[in-house]
C-alpha cells in the first residue's frame, strides 16, 4: 500500500490528483485516483490475485478503462505514473 500512496502523493504534489478511493471486492482490490472530486476515476490501480499466474496480479487502468500497464511486480507497474504523458498541459 505504501508504494501506491507514494505514487499518489507525487501526483497530488504535481497537481494531477486531488482525491482517491479504495474498493474491496470479492475477487479484486481497487485504488482509484481522481483528478477532481465527484468524477469518474482518472486512473485505477487494481490487484486481481486470480491473474497472478497469467498476466500478473497488478494493473493500472486509464480513465477510459484502457490497460496502461500490467505485471507481477507492483513497483514496476506503478512506473507508468513516472512517464511524461501524465504531465498537465495548460
Amino acid at each position: 500500500m505504501s508504494l501506491i500512496l507514494d505514487a499518489y502523493g507525487r501526483m497530488v504534489m504535481s497537481g494531477q490528483a486531488k482525491d482517491y478511493a479504495i474498493g474491496m471486492h470479492k475477487d479484486q482490490a481497487i485504488f482509484a485516483i481522481f483528478r477532481r472530486h465527484a468524477e469518474h476515476p482518472s486512473w485505477q490501480v487494481i490487484k486481481t490475485p486470480a491473474m497472478a499466474n497469467a498476466q500478473g496480479a497488478f494493473a493500472v487502468l486509464g480513465g477510459q478503462g484502457q490497460t496502461l500497464k500490467r505485471g507481477r511486480d507492483l513497483r514496476q507497474v506503478l512506473r507508468v505514473f513516472d512517464t511524461r504523458r501524465f504531465a498537465i498541459v495548460s
